[in-house]
């Protein structure tokens, strides 16, 4: 343990993301969508005069969209493109020691410049911190704090942003995961199982009610008690009306397959390779990811007719699945 910690120290101080600037100049559009997307009525953001009217030259960009202008372009994203060496190695060092699975835990900003439209923003990362091992309740894990910093053209600090995620292992995951390549050298054969437990899910007031009946193999759907609209994720408040009330219908568990990935990589414990993850719409409108059952990679279509199917994990985690809908001519 001491040997793993001192491997982890030494990521501290280093730099997960070299200065990078933002695709885009600070600009008006994207502005008018966040603040109409966030429901933030200040003039200051949109209208000049507004702006001036307190102390301001003109429109300002919200404080809180500094980290939109430096968001990693889809292509870029798609491309699997690595913010840095620094940032492959400190993952691959902790899942080679079981620490698989990530939750965000909390981002703590502070601002001293406003930006303005046609501002350039830059973004450099270092690692603060790496915690001793924790056992939380998702599992024992270790925090990893970095240090984001946020700069203007004129290389003025806009804002800091302290960015903590927990790196853990599932409960009940008490060794090391070997890599897929060690496995199949000791048993002589390759093998598409990677055994161990499925990461867990982050449960919260919003969300544990449709885990806890899909362990009774009741797959539900929040509905808005108000304007009866489904949704999916679950979540506080309705989309349509902003109602706080809300209960569940049970889905009839037909749907289609919308699209769906083959992974490959990464190879993680629970879950056997290749594995075909799909958005399914259901009969009644709403989407959702699950995995697909009884079907081959090769055979699975976009438009295919699914019906659900269960994942009995283990004792504490079941998960809806689809497979292929039986042929009423069958």
């Amino acid at each position: 343990m001491s040997e793993f910690l001192t491997k982890l120290g030494a990521f501290e101080g280093q730099v997960l993301t070299p200065t990078t600037w933002g695709p885009d100049e600070v600009n008006t559009p994207m502005i008018r969508h966040w603040v109409e997307t966030m429901g933030d009525t200040s003039p200051i953001y949109l209208d000049d005069d507004a702006a001036r009217a307190t102390g301001r030259d003109g429109a300002v960009a919200p404080a809180l969209m500094a980290q939109v202008w430096t968001m990693r372009t889809f292509n870029d994203k798609m491309a699997n493109n690595d913010p840095s060496q620094v940032w492959t190695d400190l993952i691959a060092t902790l899942d080679e020691a079981g620490f698989t699975s990530v939750v965000a835990t909390d981002s703590d900003f502070e601002f001293f410049v406003e930006l303005l439209p046609g501002d350039r923003v830059s973004l450099t990362e270092v690692i603060e911190s790496i915690s001793e091992e924790k056992k939380t309740g998702l599992g024992v894990g270790h925090f990893v704090t970095t240090l984001k910093t946020y700069r203007n053209g004129d290389d003025e600090v806009v804002a800091t942003q302290r960015w903590r995620t927990l790196r853990f292992k599932p409960k009940g995951s008490e060794k090391p995961v070997e890599k897929p390549a060690e496995k199949a050298e000791k048993a002589g054969k390759s093998s598409g199982a990677i055994p161990g437990l499925r990461p867990r899910p982050a449960l919260n007031v919003d969300n544990a009610f449709w885990f806890e009946a899909a362990k009774e193999h009741r797959l539900v759907i929040q509905r808005c008690a108000n304007c009866g609209v489904l949704r999916h994720p679950t979540g506080p408040m309705c989309g349509a009306c902003q109602s706080l009330d809300w209960d569940t219908v049970d889905a009839s568990g037909r749907g289609i397959v919308y699209s769906f990935v083959v992974n490959h990589h990464p190879q993680i414990p629970g879950f056997e390779y290749p594995l075909v993850v799909a958005t399914i719409e259901l009969e009644e409108g709403t989407r959702l990811i699950a995995n697909m059952t009884g079907v081959a990679p090769d055979d699975v279509e976009i438009g295919m007719p699914v019906e659900l199917d269960w994942i009995d994990a283990d004792p504490d985690l079941t998960l809806p699945a689809f497979r292929p809908a039986a042929r009423e001519d069958s």
